[in-house]
C-alpha cells in the first residue's frame, strides 16, 4: 500500500503529511518513507486552535464548525502533497489522520459524580475522505483510552519496528510541542517497551516567543532569541520544581500543563527579575532540555543501558536545545531521526501511516506498555467516504 499519514501536534503550526510504503505485517512489516510535505493553517485557523486548545470559552457550534474546517484543511493538505509528489490520489491506498488535538486528560478526574479520562482530536475524517476519494482512518486515542490506556503516547509502536535492535539500547526521543521519549532496550520484545510524555518540549518557548512578539513570531528559529540572551538561574529553579516532571511514567502531558496560562506565569515571573525576551527564551529552552536529560536519569537509566538517543520533532533545529542536551549527556550518543530513512518532521506523520495501515487490517497497533492499558486495542475508525 501507499499511504498517506498526516499529522498537527500541539504547536498547531500546520499538517504534516508523509508519504509512506507499507507492506507485510508486523513482525515483519516493512514501511518505507517517500515523501514529506508541510502546509501551514491559515492564521485565523491557528488562532482559532491555539484558543480552544488553551481552554478560553467557547461553544459547541465554534467546535463542530472547527472540525469539519479543519476535515477541508486536511483534506487539502492531502491533495496538495499529491500534487507536489505528481501521484494521483487514486494510487493512494489509504489516509491515517491523527487530527488536531484541542483537549487530552489522560487520567481521570471528577465529572458529574464520575472518574472520567477523555481527549478530542477534531480534523472531521469523513470530510477528507470525501475529498479525497480515499478509505480514512481518524481518531485514533479514543480506543486505547476505552482499554485503560491514557491515549499517549502512540508513536512507540512505531518506534519498535523502526529502532529496534538485538545489541543496542536505544531512546526515541520527539521534541514536538510536548517532548517524549520511547525507551527500547537491546533485544526488547514488544511488552519490554515502555514510553512517556516527558513535560514541555516547544510548546512553553513558542508561547514566551509568541505572546513576547505580539505574534510576529510564532518559535524561536535557530535558537536566535536563546543565544542573545541570559540564563536566569532562580527562575530555572523554580522551574524545575514542576511536579510533573517527578511523576513516575507512564504519563501524559499537553496544553492542559504547559499551555499559554503556563507561558504567561513564566512572563510574570521574567518581570519580577527584570528579564527581557531573549532571557526568559533561553531559560525556558535550557529547563526544556535539562528536564529531557533529567527525565532519562531519573526514570530510564536506572532501568537499561542507553547507547543512542534517536531524536526527531521540531525541537531537533533549535541548536541550543540540542547543544544542552549533548551536555546534559554525554554519556550516550545523539543521533538524528533523519539517519533512519525518516526526517524529523515528518516522523509523526510517518507513524500515523503505519498505524493507519494496521488499523485498516484488525490489527492492535497500541503498546500497554507505553500508554498503561489493559490490553493492546485496534486504534481507528475507518471512513470509506464516495466510492471509487
Amino acid at each position: 500500500m501507499r499511504v498517506l499519514g498526516m499529522m498537527s501536534g500541539t504547536s498547531a503550526d500546520g499538517i504534516d503529511v508523509a508519504l509512506v510504503r507499507i507492506s507485510g505485517a508486523p513482525p515483519a512489516i516493512s514501511a518505507k518513507f517517500e515523501g514529506h510535505h508541510h502546509v501551514r493553517f491559515p492564521a485565523q485557523v491557528r488562532e482559532a486552535i491555539l484558543r480552544l486548545a488553551n481552554g478560553a470559552p467557547t461553544t459547541t457550534a465554534e467546535i463542530s464548525q472547527l472540525n469539519f474546517l479543519l476535515g477541508e484543511e486536511f483534506a487539502r493538505a492531502a491533495i496538495t502533497a499529491c500534487k507536489k509528489w505528481q501521484i494521483p490520489l487514486r494510487q493512494i491506498s489509504l489516509i491515517g489522520s491523527h487530527g488536531q488535538t484541542i483537549f487530552h486528560q489522560g487520567v481521570a478526574a471528577g465529572f458529574l459524580g464520575r472518574r472520567i479520562a477523555s481527549t478530542l482530536q477534531i480534523g472531521e475524517p469523513s470530510i477528507i475522505a470525501e475529498r479525497t476519494g480515499v478509505v480514512t482512518i481518524g481518531d485514533f486515542r479514543p480506543a486505547d483510552m476505552a482499554a485503560g490506556g491514557q491515549g499517549a503516547p502512540l508513536v512507540p509502536f512505531v518506534d519498535y519496528l523502526l529502532y529496534r535492535d538485538a545489541r543496542i539500547g536505544r531512546v526515541a526521543l520527539n521534541v514536538g510541542g510536548i517532548a517524549n521519549l520511547t525507551v527500547i532496550p537491546a533485544g526488547a520484545g514488544p511488552g519490554q517497551l515502555f514510553a512517556f510524555d516527558i513535560g514541555p518540549g516547544n510548546m512553553v518557548i513558542d508561547a514566551i516567543v509568541e505572546i513576547a512578539t505580539r505574534g510576529r513570531s510564532h518559535y524561536d528559529r535557530d535558537a536566535r532569541f536563546a543565544i542573545r540572551g541570559k540564563l536566569i538561574p532562580a527562575l530555572l529553579s523554580t522551574l524545575s520544581r514542576e511536579p510533573y516532571l517527578r511523576k513516575r511514567p507512564p504519563k501524559t502531558a499537553g496544553r492542559e500543563q504547559f499551555g499559554r496560562a503556563y507561558a504567561e506565569k513564566i512572563l510574570a515571573r521574567g518581570k519580577q527579575h527584570r528579564a527581557s525576551t531573549e532571557d526568559l527564551v533561553r531559560t525556558a529552552t535550557v529547563f526544556t532540555s535539562l528536564s529531557i536529560a533529567d527525565a532519562l536519569r531519573r526514570f530510564v537509566l536506572p532501568r537499561t543501558r542507553v547507547d543512542e538517543l534517536i531524536v526527531a520533532g521540531g525541537g531537533a533545529r533549535n541548536p541550543l536545545l540540542m547543544a544542552q542536551l549533548a551536555a546534559g549527556l554525554p554519556e550516550i550518543e545523539i543521533v538524528p531521526a533523519s539517519e533512519f530513512g525518516v526526517p524529523a518532521e515528518a516522523k509523526e506523520a510517518f507513524a500515523f501511516a503505519v498505524l493507519a495501515y494496521e488499523a485498516y487490517y484488525g490489527r492492535a497497533n497500541t503498546l500497554p506498555s507505553a500508554t498503561g492499558a489493559r490490553h493492546p486495542a485496534v486504534m481507528g475508525k475507518l471512513v470509506r467516504g464516495r466510492a471509487r
